[in-house]
């Protein structure tokens, strides 16, 4: 487990732009059994990928994006240990991976980008990517 106010920073990375953290399996559950329409999860890490690119590149995403998920949610990997594993339950048939990024629509896993298609890949290429993700997954004409 890391020392909360090391973590803090990469927690309000994703939090400052609208996210929920969520900290325990009750949570996630509550979250899994009452989101409505398009989700995005980011599970969140320490490591240097999630530093360089999946944060920055799930906010480029939202930032430039004319179709938006209409729900925000984090865990934390190697933190909230209960509510990354409650959230890993949602996203299997894939094994753990982090950082990795979920779209849902209601409680449909739609698509998922793992930690080996964020590592070596810069923002921009995971911006493009969930770009392309919203517009399939989160307009009224989307194909899930």
């Amino acid at each position: 487990m890391y020392p909360p106010h090391l973590v803090a920073p990469m927690k309000e990375d994703l939090t400052s732009v609208g996210f929920q953290q969520l900290t325990t399996g009750a949570e996630v559950d509550d979250f899994m059994a009452n989101a409505k329409g398009t989700s995005l999860v980011v599970v969140n890490s320490v490591c240097g990928c999630a530093a360089g690119a999946c944060r920055p590149g799930v906010k480029a995403a939202l930032a430039f994006s004319d179709l938006k998920p209409d729900n925000l949610v984090t865990v934390f990997a190697g933190v909230d240990q209960e509510a990354t594993a409650k959230m890993r339950e949602y996203l299997l048939p894939y094994p753990p991976s982090s950082p990795s990024i979920a779209i849902f629509k209601d409680d449909e896993l739609v698509h998922f980008i793992e930690r080996h298609h964020i590592e070596g890949r810069n923002a921009k290429m995971i911006a493009e990517h969930l770009v392309m993700a919203f517009e399939e997954f989160c307009g009224e004409n989307s194909k899930a």
